[in-house]
């Protein structure tokens, strides 16, 4: 009896649009393609501010317990001759998911918006996932954000520095996209966005800023010009001297590669630590340029994040699409800032069923034993699934260890690594 207590019935949307639970099957998740049941200990409620997304011409899949096998919902239970679509979890920042959704997909059906998503079913009255909080730290919980003071803070920011595109620029980002970072910023706290670039030398598949020739719309705009050091540092500098836990980054979702513009950024470093010494400056970065990167480290960077699909090359530049750059310079970049004392981290996209391939643990390993990572950001890749497993194509047959498990094998392995989702203060 317990044990059916702590089953999760499958969720749908019926032709309404209504979320709906059937507990005619238990809900199932997917990894790498294959269909799974996650455990009961997998489960958590649904973070606060996470959302639900209705998934276009995508039929629900379940776990019939009677007959031991996955079924699809192909019809409303409640009304068999209505049509039903799957539903997803996008999770809220802090949570790496376990298992994706379980689908089957019809023909001709369109590519899913650039969002994550993470299976999600029903269970003694409120909805679950099968997640777990990666980093304990608190600056994107929806619960601390006061939408009315965000847009107050902006809109004064806005108006007494009407001058400085960058504020301009990051108080749309706050109002109209919603960023964490930019409410965070008029908010005069935790980390602040410092977009700078509006070109890029890689053409991810994933990119939120720019899609071109894929049907899919990005997420947001990008920025359409290099702020000068003067208005980074009319950004950067009251952030740094007064926020608390205070953490400035270049590379955002809403820019191309910062190392681009590295004279700019070096100036930009150089100013504001004239300025003030408190705080910690980071790079977000596809690592392209190793010696951009200790051309700024001499300047004062003291952090770098550099994003990863995979630590297997080939894996790594299907989705980066590099131009004129290879996993050997990121991986590169990451030694550089070590080198010079600073502190190295990587973006680490997670998909069930490839990042937690038994040959992609092996190549973490190595590039954790090569680089001396002191964190890996372990966030939810955004994509379609279906469409990141055509375009990669992981043999699919390989062991998968399970993403709980390969937490679990990183901290026993590496105690000394941390694992999490920010970019920590340094101070």
């Amino acid at each position: 009896m317990n044990e059916m207590k702590n089953r999760a019935a499958l969720v749908y949307a019926d032709a309404d649009g209504n979320v709906l639970d059937w507990p005619g099957l238990e809900m199932a998740g997917a990894s790498g393609g294959e269909w799974k049941c996650p455990g009961p200990s997998e489960l958590i409620p649904l973070p606060e501010g996470s959302e639900l997304f209705l998934l276009p011409e995508r039929v629900p899949v379940g776990f019939n317990p009677a007959l031991r096998r996955f079924e699809s919902l192909a019809a409303d239970p409640f009304d068999t001759a209505k049509p039903v679509r799957a539903v997803a979890a996008f999770i809220s920042p802090a949570y790496t998911h376990l298992f994706s959704p379980a689908y089957r997909t019809k023909a001709g059906a369109p590519l899913l918006p650039l969002f994550a998503y993470t299976a999600v079913g029903w269970r003694n009255g409120d909805f679950v996932v099968p997640a777990v909080r990666i980093d304990r730290d608190r600056r994107q919980d929806f619960c601390n954000f006061d939408r009315k003071l965000i847009e107050r803070n902006a809109r004064k920011r806005m108006k007494t520095d009407r001058e400085n595109r960058l504020v301009q620029h990051l108080g749309k980002c706050a109002l109209t996209y919603g960023c964490p970072a930019a409410k965070n910023l008029f908010m005069n706290r935790w980390e602040a966005p410092l977009p700078s670039s509006p070109e890029c030398n890689a053409r991810c598949l994933g990119c939120i800023s720019r899609q071109v020739g894929t049907g899919l719309s990005a997420t947001q705009e990008r920025i359409t010009f290099v702020p000068s050091p003067e208005e980074i540092s009319g950004v950067a500098v009251p952030h740094l001297q007064h926020a608390p836990r205070a953490v400035v980054s270049f590379g955002q979702g809403c820019e191309g590669e910062p190392l681009l513009q590295a004279d700019v950024l070096e100036s930009s470093i150089r100013m504001i630590r004239r300025a003030t010494g408190r705080g910690t400056i980071n790079l977000n970065t596809n690592g392209s340029l190793p010696q951009a990167v200790e051309k700024l480290c001499r300047a004062g960077l003291q952090s770098i994040r550099v994003s990863m699909n995979s630590a297997r090359p080939e894996l790594y530049e299907k989705y980066f699409r590099p131009k004129g750059f290879s996993f050997e310079q990121a991986q590169r970049s990451l030694s550089v800032v070590k080198a010079n004392g600073g502190f190295a981290s990587i973006n680490y996209f997670v998909l069930p069923g490839v990042t937690d391939q038994k040959s992609e643990w092996l190549a973490l390993k190595k590039l954790i034993s090569e680089t001396g990572l002191d964190l890996i950001q372990m966030r939810n890749l955004n994509i379609d699934p279906e469409w990141y497993l055509e375009i990669l194509k992981p043999d699919l047959r390989e062991k998968k260890l399970g993403v709980s498990r390969l937490i679990a094998m990183i901290r026993e392995e590496f105690p000394n690594i941390r694992l999490g989702y920010f970019n920590p203060p340094l101070e």
